[in-house]
């Protein structure tokens, strides 16, 4: 065992004595009026794919006051988000400022009634710690996760062992349900949601004026180049092939999605296309979404901005490597993905072109 593992063990059993709770076996609760979720683990795109434990959350009990209690790496993927109430950004970088303390303190002891910690791909200690000193009646939280212990579970009222070894090709939309289904907490959708607003709609609106023709006979098609993780990256030079080759086919004018995490790609693409296509960088959430739904087609590699377009109702492929699409590509209507194996440029051109193709076909 590691000196970490060691560590963490220790610790857990240090503080068993001090934040254990006594555990209930009765699941079925009285409505709540406040709840609070913590979720401030993953990236952003981890928290799009958990709109529909929101949704189910507040369908159930429409009349409940939802807290989410995000991180400064994902609170921006739900910034308008129409089933939350409140979104507080828990932030490692001020817990020196006695200011932000007094703020984190004054969230956790609001007598919650429900307190809930989702998992999906791994358990945080953070998240159950704070779910310790949260002030709520009833904590829900994983107790395992694929058969492994979580050494903090004494800290919730109702832990529940979640697997998706069982289902390995189970949706993360629907297994982040399961930590609220023994309590008949559900819902029957199981898509991302991103709420916009009038002025997102102008800005996007605006950016588009600017892009090529504004022609009603002329598509528009996204692009978004980047990922996160290097092997998430469809090859640039692929992209620009396969917008030469849709050229020769299609009418359409074009933009690229990024952020500064994408500056050697965009630089690419700039420097090929310039004043030719559209360039929507560092843009916020609500915006980006909205521009998206302005768009006829967006074809993204497996990231982030990927389930901001899965949100959507807009034709989308998404182009898979390393992960597998059955858990995370975007679901429902127009929503294509395509993996050839474990290396995303197994994935040629003329394999997206034929898609492009069929799902541009069923446009008409």
């Amino acid at each position: 065992m590691s000196f970490r593992k060691i560590f963490r063990k220790s610790a857990s059993a240090i503080l068993k004595k001090y934040l254990s709770v006594p555990e209930q076996n009765k699941f079925a609760i009285d409505p709540p009026a406040r709840i609070l979720i913590i979720r401030q683990h993953n990236q952003f795109g981890d928290m799009l794919a958990s709109v529909s434990l929101f949704r189910s959350i507040k369908e159930t009990y429409p009349d409940a006051y939802i807290t989410l209690l995000a991180s400064r790496e994902n609170f921006f993927a739900v910034n308008k988000n129409e089933f939350l109430d409140r979104v507080f950004v828990f932030d490692r970088r001020k817990m020196t400022s006695p200011g932000y303390i007094g703020q984190l303190k004054e969230l956790l002891s609001q007598n919650y009634d429900l307190v809930i910690v989702p998992v999906t791909v791994a358990v945080s200690i953070t998240s159950c710690l704070l779910a310790a000193f949260a002030k709520g009646k009833i904590k829900i939280g994983p107790r395992s996760l694929n058969n492994v212990p979580n050494d903090y579970s004494f800290v919730f009222t109702h832990p529940v062992d979640l697997n998706w070894i069982k289902y390995p090709d189970a949706h993360v939309s629907d297994f982040i349900l399961d930590i609220v289904r023994p309590f008949g907490i559900k819902t029957k959708n199981f898509s991302s949601s991103i709420t916009f607003d009038e002025p997102d709609k102008t800005a996007a609106s605006m950016f588009l004026k600017g892009v090529g023709s504004g022609s009603k006979d002329i598509l528009t098609i996204g692009f978004h180049i980047g990922a996160g993780k290097p092997q998430n990256k469809w090859h640039v030079e692929k992209f620009c092939d396969l917008i030469s080759r849709m050229k020769e086919e299609y009418r359409f004018r074009f933009y690229f999605t990024g952020s500064s995490a994408d500056e050697v790609e965009i630089s690419q693409v700039r420097q090929k296309y310039g004043e030719r296509a559209g360039f929507f960088i560092n843009r916020e959430i609500p915006p980006l979404a909205a521009l998206i739904s302005m768009s006829d087609l967006f074809i993204t590699n497996d990231t982030g901005v990927m389930h901001v377009a899965g949100a959507t109702s807009v034709p989308q492929i998404s182009i898979f490597g390393p992960t597998n699409p059955f858990n995370w590509a975007p679901i429902g209507p127009s929503k294509y993905f395509i993996r050839k194996s474990e290396l995303i440029n197994d994935v040629s051109v003329e394999d997206v072109l034929d898609l492009v193709g069929i799902t541009l076909k069923r446009l008409k």
